[in-house]
Parts: C-alpha cells; structure tokens; sequence
C-alpha cells in the first residue's frame, strides 16, 4: 500500500525545507519542488472528486438560505455588506465551524460547497475490523461479544497523545476508500455474527449521517450500534443519535479547562453537557480517563472526577482509569505507572463510585467486575477477553444485588 497523502506531504515539505534525502536519494530542490506539487495537486483532484459525490450533511446553517437571518450565526444582525460567497456554519460539534466556500471544517470531514455542507467521509470508512467489545472499552454491554468496528478519518480534537492519529488527523483525500452503503456495512456484520456494531476508532461525530444510517439498518437485523466518542459533539446532534445507539463510551479526558486548552486543543464544558445528556436519555453509559503522567494524574483532578461522576452521573457508572503509552506527541511521557492508576481507583471507590476499572494493564485485578454489595468477582477477565461471566439475569448470583449493564 502507498504512502498515505498525508504522510508524504510532510515528508516531502520537510526535505524541502531542510536539505534531507528522500527513499535514500538525495533530491535536489526542485525536484522535491515538483514532487510535491505533483502530490498536491492528486491531493486537489481527489477532493475535488469527494466533493461532487458526497451527499448532503445535516445540522449546519448556511448564509444563501434566506431563511437564515444573520443573527442566527453573529447574534445580532452585523453591519456592513452580505457575505460575498455563502459560509456556512457546521453546528454537529462544538467548534461551530464558520466555513467559505469550497473550505472545511477543522475535523476535515465536511465541506461547504456553493453554500451546502457536504460530508466528504459518508461511506468511506477508512478501517473496518471485529474487535472484543472489551477493546473500545465496554465492560458492562455483551460482554466476551465481538463487534464490527469501523472508522472514516476525521477529529475535531487535537489531542496530543492519540493512539490513532494516522487515522484521526488524516483527511479523507489521503486514503483510497471505496464507497460501502450503510445496508452493506449492517450484511456485513450480520455474516459474521457479530451483535454490535462499534463507531470507532476516529471521532464517529465526524461521520455523525453515515452512523446514524448504519445504526439504522443494523437494528433491523437485530444488531446493536454503539459510539466510542470523545463527546465533543452538540445537543440535536447526540439527541439524534441516541434514538438508535444501545452505548456510548465517552472518553473524558482530564478534569480541568487548562488541560482540555492546552493538551486536546478544546474546551471541557461540552464533553460534560454530553456526558449528562446521555445518562439522561438512558442509554447505556461508560466513561474513560487516559491518565497521563505529569498533566492530569494528580489528585485533585482525579477526585473531581470521580466526584463528579458519583454526584451527576450517577455512582453505578463504570468508570475505567486506562494507561497511557508515548504516542504522536507525547513520546517524551513514560507509560503511566500501575501505582498511579491504583491510586485513581482507590479515590474514585473512595468518591462513591460502584464500577471502577484500571485499563490497559493486562492481568491487573481491577479489571475484573465485582459485586458492591458481597465483593464476589462476576466477570473474570484476561486482556481484552473474559474468561468467566458469573452474571445471571442481571445480577449477583451470590447476593441478588442488581448489576446495570446490557448483558443479553
């Protein structure tokens, strides 16, 4: 497989710039001049081809809709002249994008053509696996089952310790993706038997229409449809997609604006409104917390969370407290310390909360399920696979106490 666009992009600005060999060959500046520009240009024509095809997005304002009033998007109405070209104003996520025409939003993934959003990544999912659902991470949603997880490209964050950057910063025009209806994706895991879908992998905010079309057909064949989210996206939006999700994992990244600011580029306040709309809906809820040594694993952060969880969400939320491993631009962090992420369990069992997980650390004891009312192990786990489900109907076998979760 080719280098994806991306990826030679840089390589090759970088050689320009600074003198250095390319494939072991040294090339002069004009040649790399020519290179690029050949890259770039297969980079301008396949956008431009994604964009003749890619059918309509949804939730987003545009200014050549003269039901649109320019306070819709400024708040008041502005002085001066009218927008010269239409801009259009993405409201899926909470960046609200402000787009000209023939731009994109900051994830990448959607295009203001002649005054219409389009979605350059519906259909074309980059990557497409069967994970254990113990991966994304579900502990309390079928566990042991396997899902088909699949993913486009496209973030509308910026986090500087992803561990799927190549997928989550690439656009869509660095990859050679075929079109796959959302009735093929839902045959496909129908054939292999596997229960859920996963949206994953990339932010599935960015491809919000095509999840929500998969979900869809999916749930005619009986197959669940879950979202492994960084809840960055906005009320309709996620009010929409939780009519046909059955989970959502969101990862909630640390417990301080300055760490939202300065590490994943964004704000905090959006991720907790969608934390809390999601709980109120229902639907089945887990939250993550990648902690990474030095900027969000001291105490005071870790027991706000934790406090926060058992005071809002609710005390019978799973929380998993995962390790981090130097990736993108964090390669100068050690991976953090199983002394580190005991700690975080012990204060967040300390703050109230029943379901407590250490993640990322194969064979670690608290990544099993325990009762919280007679301690009996219910789920015994090895990695991401469980090697023995002690739950029936719901609950405890030993005492009876209920265990929230989707089991069957």
């Amino acid at each position: 497989m080719s280098a994806p666009l991306h990826t030679r992009r840089s390589v090759l600005t970088a050689a320009l710039r600074g003198g250095t060999a390319v494939a072991g060959t040294a090339l002069a500046a004009p040649a790399l001049a020519r290179l690029l520009a050949a890259t770039e240009a297969r980079a301008a024509t396949t956008v431009d081809s994604l964009a003749a095809a890619a059918p309509r997005a949804r939730f987003w304002a545009s200014s050549a809709d003269p039901a649109v009033t320019c306070a819709a998007c400024h708040g008041a109405t502005p002085t001066g002249s009218p927008h010269a070209q239409p801009v259009v104003e993405c409201l899926l996520c909470a960046r609200h994008c402000v787009i000209a025409d023939g731009q994109r939003g900051m994830c990448g993934a959607r295009m203001n053509v002649g005054g219409e959003l389009r979605s350059l990544v519906y259909g074309r999912p980059m990557a497409v696996h069967v994970d254990p659902i113990e991966k994304k991470p579900f502990y309390h949603f079928l566990p042991g089952s396997q899902a088909w997880s699949l993913a486009t490209s496209g973030c509308p964050l910026r986090c500087s310790f992803c561990q799927n950057w190549q997928i989550s910063q690439a656009r869509p025009e660095d990859y050679d993706t075929p079109f796959r209806a959302p009735k093929e994706i839902a045959r496909e895991a129908q054939a292999r038997g596997t229960p859920v879908i996963a949206f994953t992998y990339n932010e599935p905010t960015v491809f919000t229409e095509y999840a929500l079309d998969i979900a869809v057909e999916a749930k005619k064949r009986g197959i669940r449809s879950v979202f492994v989210s960084c809840g960055y996206m906005n009320e309709a939006p996620l009010a929409a997609l939780l009519e046909v999700l059955s989970g959502v994992k969101i990862d909630l990244k640390g417990f301080s604006p300055a760490f939202y600011r300065n590490v994943v580029q964004a704000e905090i306040e959006p991720v907790k409104r969608s934390i809390r709309q999601v709980a109120r809906a229902g639907v089945h809820l887990e939250i993550v917390n990648l902690v990474i040594p030095t900027l969000n694993d001291d105490e005071a952060s870790l027991g706000d969370l934790a406090r926060w969880v058992a005071g809002e969400i609710g005390p019978d939320t799973p929380v998993h407290f995962t390790r981090f491993h130097p990736e993108y631009r964090l390669t100068n962090l050690p991976p953090t310390p199983e002394a580190t992420l005991e700690r975080a369990w012990a204060i967040a069992r300390a703050a109230g909360l029943n379901y407590v997980y250490v993640g990322n650390v194969p064979g670690h004891p608290a990544n099993d399920t325990t009762c919280p009312g007679c301690g009996a192990t219910l789920i015994a786990r090895s990695g991401f696979f469980v090697v023995n489900n002690r739950i029936r109907q719901g609950a405890c076998p030993q005492c009876g106490r209920k265990i929230p979760g989707v089991w069957v």
